[in-house]
């Protein structure tokens, strides 16, 4: 086993917190460290593919509108912070015995994913148990324990917590799931059908981007994974709600590099996380459920 040195996440505040929205980027870390690299089957390009790239960047105007991002540096294809921590799938894992079925283990996309985009295997063979659980220890748990930190402050300093997942989505993906004769979402917001976030929240951060131009679906095809799951408790006044940008957008997929009007889409993106951050604002009412 290699040694395990990068950096889990960053943590981007204002000077003062003045919103009770936080943003968090979960899968755009891209600290690959050389062991790792040289673990996988697949080139540098290839293993990016599941990566949220360039995510962290389009939000990171958080902290000038009073908002948190905690942004994640330790690359999915390594460890996924959108699952459990026992969502262990026993065909990447020695030593698992099968568990219940589960579809995210089950396709390969456990907490140690097996594949990336395209369904393309990131090892020749099994890693040892301890390998899983060591990574589990030093990324997954410090990730959520701050994360479950800045909801809970978030929440007791506003009254209510919003937190938005921020994700992408392959321009691929986006398209095999459009209905016929209709044009594709350009952004998804997932709130697991209304349990991680009460109706007025996704309804609000709904208008800010289709006041942008963007084409907006609800739940279809990604309605929120662990994340969304674990965190979204609206009864409590702690929302969720998860954003998933067509990469095609902004960045060549192949390349994994940012479009030459990247430039643009992200001050689109400065807007849009301005006024989200407003829908949290302490001096604005609220409405409630």
């Amino acid at each position: 086993m290699f040694p395990m040195t990068a950096e889990v996440f960053r943590l981007f505040q204002p000077q003062r917190q003045t919103t009770a929205v936080l943003f968090a980027s979960p899968h755009s870390g891209a600290g690959y460290e050389p062991g790792f690299l040289a673990q996988t089957v697949l080139s540098r390009a290839q293993i990016r593919s599941s990566e949220d790239a360039f995510v962290d960047r389009l939000f990171s105007p958080a902290p000038k509108h009073g908002a948190l991002l905690l942004a994640a540096q330790v690359p999915r294809a390594f460890l996924d912070l959108n699952r459990a921590p026992d969502e262990l799938d026993p065909a990447v894992i020695d030593g698992i015995s099968r568990a219940p079925h589960n579809p995210r283990v089950s396709s390969g996309l456990g907490v140690i994913p097996r594949v990336v985009a395209g369904g393309r295997a990131i090892y020749r063979g099994k890693l040892p148990l301890s390998e899983a659980e060591a990574r589990i220890a030093r990324y997954w748990h410090p990730y959520h324990r701050a994360l479950r930190d800045l909801i809970e402050a978030t929440h007791a300093r506003f009254g209510q917590a919003i937190l938005i997942d921020c994700h992408s989505m392959p321009h691929e993906a986006i398209e095999h799931h459009s209905r016929p004769g209709r044009l594709a979402p350009q952004v998804v917001l997932g709130d697991r059908f209304g349990a991680s976030a009460a109706s007025w929240v996704t309804e609000a951060i709904e208008a800010v981007f289709e006041a942008e131009g963007f084409r907006v679906a609800r739940n279809t095809p990604f309605a929120g994974a662990f994340i969304a799951q674990s965190y979204g408790r609206p009864s409590a006044g702690r929302h969720v709600v998860q954003i998933e940008i067509d990469r095609g957008l902004y960045m060549d997929e192949a390349a994994v590099e940012p479009l030459a009007d990247f430039a643009d889409f992200a001050a689109r993106m400065a807007r849009i996380v301005g006024q989200i951050a407003g829908i949290g604002r302490q001096d604005v009412p609220l409405a409630a459920e």
